[in-house]
């Protein structure tokens, strides 16, 4: 992140605590606008579990702020309205609507029957916005289409985009990656890359070490719910610490 730019999301000693199990300890995370951050670790460090404490979908302690706002007390749908969105590594789209429609589920706050009780209406009051997320990614010109007759790839997009419906200010990304092949992924990053650029900070978790060490300008690097070590990608993929807990030999972004 630029020294002269405040970060848009900053943690400061999130824990998240299950019973005995800490799944969280003092996670301190920044993300800046326009700013690819990666969050990187074996299964199991606690990745997910950050960003269920960050998004208000799991109970935590310590600071979180966006744009110097805190958000400690905030509930899940409230932080969402302020501009923080997130995927899941499971998330689907509604086969039976069309692209634009999904992204009117998101836009709409009265839910799905409301949406489909007034299709029309709704389209008009959320038409541009549905259309600057689309064509954020790439995909302004499939959306009529359902998600059947898409890729994978673009399912992923797709995904992306009705997370950045609403005015989204950062942006945090479970996964999305997950069973694209080479070609693929290089076109998520590639938009991922436009994505930023038009101004929402990301956090990316992924396994495809390709992708975070080619889009992301820092890295963060968890296990065991700890943050070991963070800083460039060529850094982070160099470090021995990192190396032996996830990586098992030197990357080369």
């Amino acid at each position: 992140m630029p020294d002269d730019l405040s970060p848009l999301l900053l943690t400061r000693d999130v824990s998240v605590q299950y019973g005995g199990v800490r799944a969280n300890d003092a996670v301190c995370v920044e993300v800046g606008p326009a700013e690819i951050v990666g969050l990187i670790g074996p299964n199991g460090a606690g990745k997910t579990t950050f960003v269920d404490a960050v998004t208000g979908f799991a109970p935590h302690t310590g600071t979180i702020e966006l744009d110097g706002v805190r958000l400690d007390a905030v509930p899940a749908h409230r932080r969402r309205r302020l501009g923080l969105a997130r995927t899941w590594q499971s998330g689907e789209l509604f086969a039976d609507l069309t692209l634009a429609e999904n992204l009117a589920v998101s836009v709409d706050r009265t839910g799905l029957r409301g949406v489909l009780s007034d299709l029309g209406r709704r389209r008009r009051e959320a038409g541009q916005e549905i259309e600057r997320a689309l064509s954020l990614v790439g995909l302004e010109e499939m959306a009529g289409r359902r998600p059947d007759e898409l890729s994978l790839g673009r399912q992923k997009l797709a995904g992306v985009a009705r997370a950045l419906v609403g005015s989204t200010r950062v942006l945090l990304l479970d996964e999305p990656a997950a069973g694209l092949d080479t070609e693929e992924s290089a076109e998520f990053g590639r938009e991922l890359r436009r994505i930023a650029a038009s101004g929402p900070g990301v956090l990316l978790i992924d396994h495809d070490m390709t992708l975070v060490l080619e889009v992301c300008h820092r890295v963060y690097v968890m296990d065991f719910g700890k943050i070991i070590a963070s800083g460039t990608p060529a850094d982070v993929s160099a470090d021995p610490e990192v190396v032996a807990a996830y990586l098992g030999s030197p990357v080369i972004p």
